[in-house]
């Protein structure tokens, strides 16, 4: 198929290709605007009916400004013809309009996550590569089901409101590779009626099928596969509604209230470090426990964790978080607890006390230095 992005999409689409074209030109405005503007978009592109609807209304909004798009599609080499597939999708999206990468990479026949985190790691670890040679944002297909999905992962695993808030619609990672997910708005009902109306034909990934050739360790569907095909379905027939947009509901409310736990941990952070007492070294921190002591156990916890961050302790766990929480509110004597890099202990007493996280000798944080 020859196509053009913007004859596709033409000056004033309607229904759902209108949806996605206003939802990728709202997120791209403060980076196709101004002097700062990016010189190149890359966009992951497996061929979905997602990334596809993605690729054409970024592919239009950036040439209107002027900008490239390179789109980044992925062979993962899991199953026979999938280079040859792989090749057909750049194809499609050069005819796009785009400068159209095929990246070919390994992924761990063995992982913590199983296979589906192994893919996902190799393909984001693959398109930040490219983002980052290209000085270039990086735009996903995501869709609000993703959002809801996510979110129902994640309750099963306990998690709190920092790992609720799920899929972030823009977030920059340790790399300083810019992540855009314009479309988390939107249903995979609007992406799929955006690619009928341009007439573009979808790639179906066998690998997304509840009964597709990957399965999880113990034998059963992938987890993702499972909730997208069983529990969601079953979730809308047992409350006689939609479930979808409630769930991405929740994620942003835990947002919400995950950026002010944040902003008021820091507050008790900055103010905890405040005081006479030196920190222990050039890597160390050392907090009041008694201002510690005042704040609520969920924002003490934050500030914890950001404490142990900024130590050079590395990421803390639940368990140590919790150990580390009863040098503060339930001492009895006992310490130093240690920590995946460093070690938390409590020196003084009354209103001098204080909690001093300090990192191992010999760790990153002090090499350093």
């Amino acid at each position: 198929m020859c196509a053009d992005a913007s004859r596709l999409v033409g000056p004033n689409p309607s229904g759902p290709l209108r949806a996605c074209s206003l939802a990728v030109r709202a997120a791209l405005h403060p980076i196709l605007a101004g002097g700062t503007r990016a010189r190149r978009l890359v966009v992951g592109l497996s061929g979905g009916a997602d990334s596809l609807a993605l690729a054409l209304v970024t592919v239009d909004a950036a040439s209107r400004a002027g900008v490239p798009v390179v789109t980044v599609t992925v062979d993962h080499g899991l199953r026979p013809g999938s280079r040859a597939e792989a090749e057909s999708v750049a194809e499609l999206a050069r005819s796009l309009g785009a400068d159209a990468i095929v990246e070919t990479v390994t992924v761990p026949s063995r992982g913590a996550g199983g296979p589906e985190a192994a893919a996902r790691d190799a393909r984001r670890a693959a398109l930040r590569a490219i983002a980052a040679s290209e000085h270039a944002p990086v735009l996903l297909g995501h869709t609000m089901e993703d959002q809801a999905e996510t979110v129902l992962l994640r309750l099963a695993r306990g998690s709190g409101p920092s790992s609720l808030r799920a899929i972030a619609p823009l977030a920059r990672d340790e790399a300083g590779v810019t992540w855009l997910r314009p479309l988390l708005g939107l249903r995979r009902a609007d992406t799929a009626g955006a690619c009928a109306q341009a007439g573009l034909t979808p790639v179906e990934d066998p690998t997304n099928a509840v009964d597709g050739p990957w399965r999880a360790a113990d034998g059963s569907p992938l987890r993702r596969s499972a909730l997208r095909h069983r529990a969601l379905p079953a979730l809308a027939s047992a409350l006689g509604m939609d479930p979808v947009p409630a769930l991405a509901r929740s994620a942003q409310l835990c947002a919400d209230d995950d950026d002010a736990l944040r902003q008021w941990a820091r507050q008790l952070t900055r103010g905890a470090r405040s005081g006479d007492a030196p920190e222990p070294g050039p890597s160390g921190v050392s907090l009041s426990v008694p201002a510690l002591a005042q704040a609520p156990r969920a924002v003490r916890a934050r500030a914890v964790r950001e404490a142990a961050s900024r130590a050079g302790l590395g990421s803390l766990s639940l368990a140590n978080v919790e150990a580390v929480d009863g040098l503060v509110v339930a001492w009895r004597g006992q310490g130093p607890i240690h920590l995946p890099s460093g070690s938390a202990s409590r020196v003084g007493r009354g209103a001098e006390a204080r909690l001093v996280l300090s990192p191992r000798a010999g760790s990153p944080a002090l090499r350093s230095q």
